[in-house]
């Protein structure tokens, strides 16, 4: 692995460390450990990744998650490799010049995950916004990175004072070639082994025949399990390069996304022909955790409040599962979850792909109940998409997250809808349904009352704002 431009060997690294204290380990130690479950950002680094013209784009991840065997022949930057005492990058002197560090912990962190909106290859000058700056610096790129000293004013100032990369620039220069390819990698340590085929059917094999082993893409869920709970598994297979998990194309009426791509691929790859996709997608984790999940990933854990599933529920998704022995097979989405973190999926079965019907629906929109405006778990996740027929409703999908032991369809609801004037009674009418949708409990993110209480409103909010919307345009 090259990191901050010098060769550095992995051997000898054991199977289950992360990138995170593997650097710490060989004394970069800027990167630090905040949370450990990639909501703090304190372990930001940049890492090389292919740009779609064929360059290097510079994407900020979480260290403390990526298994370090991961990058594997790959290029990382560390916030010591961004400058030096002598010569400060750009970001770190608008950082100090604004006073945008205090205890200096989150600092480092904070600086990479700058870099790579400092870098972005469109961001340009434009009018400000609550979100931009003046300098097209999005704010939703430090999203992940959490400051419990000096407060957010300064950082920002920062981020928006930061000019355009220079023609001199070596990170800048370095983005105009081709990021490393992916690298075949077979390591055990003796006790576990961490393998990255090269082809989808090396790691179907794989998994057939070693019934304990662990799929990994982004790691934004195993990487919590491995640190947070010191879950081990005797092989971990790394498929997040595999081209065949990749792609993105039209299939038979469908969106065919590739159950590798991560969101943030998909962000820019989709260009809105996905309804519903695009309100999901920054309320989806931070900008540090999309750069590495996929959706793949996501359903793969089959977790109740995961974000996308009630959003593809709603889309009328389906699953592509692949085996070794038993090739492909088709699941629609709302047959796929089977209980708590359980689904139809088995041992020996990747998700390849998801397809998603093409044709927008005629009224959609999703509603997230967080604590946090962004980057936190749902309480209560919904989506709806609404086929309408001269006004009235002709098909309804509505999925829901964190009210069950899955993520589910809202079929009474569904059912109340369909046949009925899409109006503001008819809403009304149908979320007194919807509240009862569901079994949700009392956790330590929401009771029961308030969950079936937020389901309530999410029919009435979505006429509202499609009436805002109208008026607006009028």
């Amino acid at each position: 692995m090259t990191v901050n431009g010098r060769v550095v060997p992995l051997a000898g690294t054991v199977a289950h460390a992360t990138a995170l204290d593997w650097l710490r380990g060989i004394g970069l130690t800027g990167a630090k450990e905040g949370c450990a479950e990639g909501e703090c950002g304190a372990c930001a680094v940049l890492v090389s990744t292919a740009a779609d013209g064929g360059g290097t784009t510079w994407t900020a991840v979480n260290a403390c998650l990526v298994p370090v065997h991961a990058l594997d022949g790959q290029e990382v930057v560390t916030a010591e490799g961004l400058g030096s005492p002598e010569a400060l990058h750009p970001v770190q002197e608008e950082l100090a010049a604004g006073g945008g560090s205090q205890c200096g912990y989150c600092t480092p962190g904070f600086a990479c995950a700058m870099a790579a909106e400092f870098y972005r290859p469109d961001r340009a000058p434009q009018e400000a916004s609550p979100e931009r700056g003046p300098n097209g610096f999005d704010l939703h790129a430090i999203g992940g990175n959490l400051c419990r000293c000096t407060g957010y004013r300064p950082i920002r100032d920062a981020a928006y004072a930061l000019g355009m990369p220079q023609d001199d620039d070596p990170l800048r220069s370095r983005s105009a070639a081709p990021a490393p390819p992916a690298v075949a990698t077979d390591v055990h340590d003796g006790t576990a082994r961490f393998v990255r085929p090269e082809t989808l059917d090396e790691a179907l094999r794989l998994l057939r025949d070693e019934p304990e082993a662990v799929a990994v893409a982004g790691s934004t869920d195993w990487g919590v399990d491995v640190n947070l709970r010191a879950a081990r598994a005797p092989v971990v297979v790394a498929i997040d390069r595999l081209a065949e998990l990749r792609t993105l194309e039209e299939v038979d009426g469908s969106l065919e996304i590739g159950a590798g791509l991560t969101l943030t691929e998909l962000e820019q790859r989709l260009d809105h022909r996905v309804p519903l996709l695009p309100e999901l997608m920054p309320q989806f984790a931070s900008r540090l955790i999309r750069n590495r999940a996929t959706l793949g990933g996501s359903l793969g854990t089959a977790s109740p409040i995961g974000d996308a599933a009630p959003v593809l529920l709603a889309l009328g998704a389906r699953v592509v599962l692949v085996s070794a022995d038993a090739g492909e097979r088709e699941v629609d989405l709302a047959d796929y979850f089977t209980g708590y973190r359980a689904s139809v999926r088995r041992h020996d079965e990747l998700i390849r792909a998801v397809r998603i019907p093409l044709g927008a629906p005629d009224v959609c929109g999703f509603h997230k109940a967080t604590k946090r405006r962004f980057d936190d778990v749902s309480s209560v996740a919904v989506a709806v998409a609404l086929d309408l027929d001269d006004g009235v409703i002709s098909d309804a999908r509505i999925g829901l997250g964190g009210v069950a032991a899955t993520p589910i369809r809202a079929s009474a609801t569904e059912e109340a809808l369909v046949g009925r004037p899409w109006t503001a009674e008819t809403a009304a009418a149908a979320s007194v349904v919807l509240e009862r949708e569901g079994t949700p409990l009392d956790d330590h993110r929401a009771s029961a009352a308030y969950r079936a209480r937020m389901l309530g409103t999410a029919l009435p909010a979505l006429f509202a704002a499609g009436d805002e919307d109208a008026e607006a345009t009028a």
